[in-house]
């Protein structure tokens, strides 16, 4: 397979996995509206269309392509909750009208971005890829999104594989959202001699998956005909606390600062860790230590977003 479709390419896990693409010889043809990713994040080597998943003109960029990874979506939670019909036309129709844009084209191979929010309802851990109950909205428009990919795999015979990612973090992470991703925000704001944002008693506990091992897990899938048609899980199969997470950038930052804790937002699992079973089978297992993962996330936050001279993690 040598052309690649990636929608929501200009996102955080998009325009890592687009780099990673074009490393190993593939050509990219990317697809985002620039609603939540930038066109910055997009690598210059990447064919780029800024162009809304549900528009019917997605159709021609599927034509001669081998494979669809599709990561395009609505996550943020508090924007789902708010808005629930359009965490439900971007999650569930725009994924519809991408699997039939690639059915007409006769794509071979479907990667799905799917989450682990479907397991809300689930008090088993760690969690295998058998047991969901999505709650939320941002669940249950994911879920939806699923349902459709497994009617596609049953009525047309398309060859999906769907991927439910955990809390993924790393370079190019969304920190501009209103409440942005735990670790991005907390490294953002102590760079900047702000007080971190803790909502709850921090005490909810998060399966983090550094983005380096999930997107080494995108390409197994991609190349491994093993995982045709399955479900995996895509985690760490380690989980630490909000309070845990802070002690640890804090330790690396030494700023002396104390997080704000705040009223806990609604709809969030308590916790989350993945059965890795399923991924390690074939081969794959994540690499990247937490606090390796973080390190590089600071020197990424220092860098490319605050243009601050590099310093060892640690040094103020």
């Amino acid at each position: 397979m040598r052309r690649i479709v990636v929608t929501g390419a200009a996102g955080f896990v998009g325009s890592n996995l687009t780099k990673r693409l074009l490393d190993r010889g593939y050509a990219v043809r990317g697809i985002d509206n620039l609603s939540a990713g930038t066109a910055e994040n997009v690598d210059q080597r990447v064919e780029f269309h800024a162009t809304d998943i549900r528009a019917r003109e997605i159709y021609s960029l599927f034509e001669d392509a081998d494979a669809v990874f599709h990561l395009a979506a609505k996550t943020c939670l508090p924007e789902c909750v708010n808005n629930p019909l359009d965490a439900a036309s971007m999650n569930v129709i725009g994924t519809l009208n991408v699997l039939e844009a690639a059915r007409r084209a006769k794509v071979r191979k479907f990667i799905y971005a799917d989450t682990s929010a479907e397991y809300e309802g689930i008090n088993e851990f760690p969690t295998c890829e058998e047991l969901i109950r999505p709650i939320g909205v941002y669940a249950a428009s994911k879920h939806g999104g699923a349902t459709f990919c497994e009617s596609y795999r049953e009525l047309y015979s398309m060859n999906v594989t769907i991927l439910r990612y955990f809390n993924v973090y790393g370079p190019a992470q969304d920190w501009r959202r209103v409440i942005p991703p735990v670790m991005s925000s907390f490294i953002i704001r102590m760079l900047q001699g702000e007080q971190p944002v803790i909502y709850g008693t921090g005490e909810k506990r998060r399966d983090f998956v550094y983005v380096d091992d999930v997107n080494d897990f995108h390409l197994l899938v991609l190349e491994d005909q093993r995982a045709d048609g399955k479900v995996f899980n895509v985690g760490s199969g380690a989980n630490f606390s909000v309070n845990e997470i802070y002690e640890l950038v804090e330790g690396l930052l030494k700023t002396g600062l104390r997080p704000i804790y705040k009223s806990d937002l609604p709809g969030e699992a308590q916790i989350t860790l993945a059965d890795l079973t399923s991924a390690m089978a074939l081969g794959w297992k994540p690499r990247i230590a937490i606090t390796e993962g973080l390190s590089r996330t600071i020197e990424y936050l220092q860098t490319k977003v605050l243009n601050r001279k590099v310093s060892s993690p640690g040094a103020k």
